[in-house]
């Protein structure tokens, strides 16, 4: 009867910890045209999160995707690059800062920044040079996330 318990306890804890973390947020970004900062833009452009959040980049507008930057992701994160006109789901497990951008309208600006718990990568985030109309609205997006921190 012992063993029959220990085994139950084991095969439950295996599956309990394969499972998501009950109170992980499912964060919608919208991939737009046009939204409330204008034109090419992710909605919202700045996204708070926790580990193991799960957030959904939804390809609201055709011609959308959304990849990573290069230099803004934290350590031991894989770079990602989403099909064109596809919704794209990340999970986020690493503290740091994730800068993220539609791969044909980065220069247009449509770019987003991702804080998930400690920002450890945050200096070499704001040190990674932009390009076209980028580069301002990460000034704009950095001056908002230092405000609500």
């Amino acid at each position: 009867m012992r063993k029959r318990l220990w085994i139950a306890t084991l095969l439950t804890a295996g599956l309990l910890g394969a499972m998501p973390a009950a109170n992980a947020a499912d964060i919608e970004v919208l991939m737009l045209n046009k939204g409330e900062k204008g034109g090419m833009v992710f909605q919202p452009d700045l996204i708070m999160a926790a580990p193991g959040d799960v957030i959904t980049f939804v390809a609201t507008d055709k011609g959308h995707n959304v990849e990573s930057i290069d230099g803004m992701l934290p350590d031991g994160v894989e770079e990602f690059k989403s099909k064109m006109n596809k919704d794209y789901v990340l999970t986020v497990e690493k503290d740091g800062v994730y800068g993220v951008k539609c791969t044909p309208h980065y220069g247009m600006g449509m770019i987003a920044l991702i804080s998930v718990g400690e920002p450890t990568n945050i200096e070499a985030a704001r040190a990674v040079k932009q390009k076209g109309k980028a580069k301002s609205r990460f000034q704009d997006i950095f001056a908002e996330y230092d405000a609500a921190k």
